[in-house]
């Protein structure tokens, strides 16, 4: 399953935000770059 191409559809239909994207970084499903990528913003953990 590639986490990241799903997130990314759904991020860009609107359908996740920043933060709900967050939460695949925490759940090791993405990496921090991978965030980055989708959502054009540095990944903060304390977030």
């Amino acid at each position: 399953m590639d986490w990241f191409e799903i997130v990314k559809r759904h991020y860009d239909a609107k359908r996740y935000n920043d933060e709900q994207v967050a939460v695949f970084v925490a759940g090791n499903k993405i990496t921090a770059a991978q965030y980055q990528q989708i959502t054009g913003k540095q990944y903060d953990p304390a977030a």
